[in-house]
């Protein structure tokens, strides 16, 4: 029996804002640690017996990212499976389950958020054996966190009786966000625990009951994997179906209609990671309750989380703040007030504006750009391409492009003439023109485009040929 980790990557963290933006989610991020949370996810399953590679579930905007980021620490996955639209957890599952079951009919799924804080590895290993007994003896287990507080933010899952396994234990029900009072007597009567939305279940069992209690899902995700394409290393599910597919969790869909539900406690030093707040609690703080990241100074300071990104930050004589500073926002809230950076993001959506989006750097498959400054009809940006990459073959209709290279060899591709460029060469772009830029060499490639036109939005790109498959 191989047990296959699939890792659900579609969330967007918007009270993490404004490091988490949609192009860049905070499972992307290093955020507890010098690896990002996705990476972690995977890393910490190494150790597990009879493990298969994991398959990941996610945004097809943040495809190249999550590939190279799997490639930083060394694992190539089963599969990474596009959305094109988001629809809860309990589709991907789905979708996951019946690639697995077309390859291995005793597969078993650990389902797993790519966003979560895991503190001790040992625990989490310790508890996924656990319900391993469960699954094989045909139970879809859950695991519930062992609750150290009254949280209102958490569901909770009520234990019931003893299934002889040596610790799962039936589900009694499945509880939404409580008030206070009730938060506190789950938390006093030690039946109830967090609901922290990670699964573990054979894939032919999950589908059986998926089909009575949700026979439209599963009809729609074998629709879109039927009509799914590859797409390099990707699987593209097709849009028309997908789009079809009732939205719901796994609790909902699944969990809390099955009679076969069972619940693993896991005290595994856990967290979402669900606002800022978060991060200082699990944070390591200084003597006065600080934590602290970036070039920061701090004089008087209490109780406070300051993370700097791109320049120093100095704090004084302030408690209980968050600071969370990057190159082109700003966050200031009291830490009581961490669920509301929410709604920063909402204002910024109905502003139509792009900080929600976007860092000043934006990441490619074939490597970044950011924003140096901006006016009226110019752009500067920076630009860095990968050893061996290349942009799409493209021209724009209201811009003409200057390119300086900084560092590294550019090949360029203008019209019908091709050119090798060295460090502090140049060359023009005009507008209407077919063009390309290329890193033949071993280091990246380095440089400064100055764009000048009526129009300088990243829309104004008509691609011909394009190795990333981009339309």
């Amino acid at each position: 029996m191989t047990l296959y980790p699939v890792i659900l990557s579609g969330g967007s963290g918007t009270r993490l804002w404004p490091l988490s933006r949609a192009a860049l989610p905070k499972q992307l991020l290093p955020l507890a640690g010098e690896r990002t949370m996705v990476q972690e996810t995977v890393l910490r399953l190494n150790g597990l017996p009879d493990m298969g590679q994991p398959l990941v579930v996610c945004n097809n905007e943040h495809r190249f990212l999550i590939a190279e980021q799997l490639r930083e620490i060394g694992v190539s996955p089963l599969g990474i499976f596009l959305e094109p639209v988001g629809r809860n957890t309990a589709p991907a599952a789905t979708l996951a389950a019946l690639h697995l079951l077309a390859h291995d009919p005793d597969a078993v799924m650990l389902a797993l958020p790519a966003d979560h804080l895991i503190r001790d590895v040992a625990a989490f290993h310790a508890v996924v054996a656990q319900g391993l007994r469960a699954v094989q003896a045909g139970w879809l287990t859950t695991f519930g966190i062992v609750p150290d507080a009254p949280e209102t933010g958490y569901g909770y899952i009520q234990r019931g009786e003893d299934l002889g396994l040596d610790g799962p234990r039936r589900v009694a029900r499945f509880v939404e966000k409580p008030a206070q009072e009730l938060a506190e007597q789950f938390l006093a009567s030690g039946d109830y625990l967090w609901n922290s939305g990670m699964f573990l279940f054979q894939c032919r069992q999950f589908l059986a009951e998926l089909r009575q209690f949700q026979p439209d899902m599963v009809a729609a995700c074998e629709l879109a994997l039927a009509r799914g394409s590859r797409d390099l290393d990707f699987l593209r599910l097709d849009k028309e179906a997908f789009q079809s597919c009732p939205a719901d969790s796994i609790d909902y869909a699944v969990m809390e209609r099955t009679q076969h539900a069972a619940v693993a406690s896991a005290d595994i030093g856990w967290n979402d990671i669900g606002a800022w707040s978060a991060l200082w609690e699990v944070g390591e703080k200084d003597n006065a309750g600080n934590v602290v990241r970036g070039d920061v100074y701090l004089d008087g300071v209490k109780d406070t989380l300051v993370r700097a990104e791109s320049r120093m930050v100095a704090a004084l004589g302030v408690e209980g703040l968050l600071v969370v500073e990057t190159a082109d926002a700003v966050l200031v809230a009291d830490r009581s007030r961490a669920q509301d950076v929410k709604k920063v993001v909402e204002h910024l959506k109905a502003s139509g504006r792009t900080e929600h989006e976007f860092h000043t750097r934006v990441y490619r498959p074939w490597g970044w750009y950011e924003g140096i400054d901006a006016g009226e009809r110019f752009q500067v940006k920076r630009i860095m391409v990968q050893p061996g990459e290349k942009l799409s073959l493209q021209m724009h209709h209201h811009r003409a492009e200057h390119w300086i290279v900084v560092s590294g060899t550019a090949r360029v591709t203008c019209g019908e003439q091709e050119m090798v460029l060295s460090e502090n060469q140049s060359t023009y772009i005009p507008l209407g023109a077919r063009h390309r830029l290329e890193n033949p060499g071993r280091m990246p490639l380095h440089i400064i485009e100055v764009q000048s036109g009526g129009y300088l939005g990243e829309d104004d790109i008509v691609r011909f040929e394009d190795v990333y498959q981009r339309s």
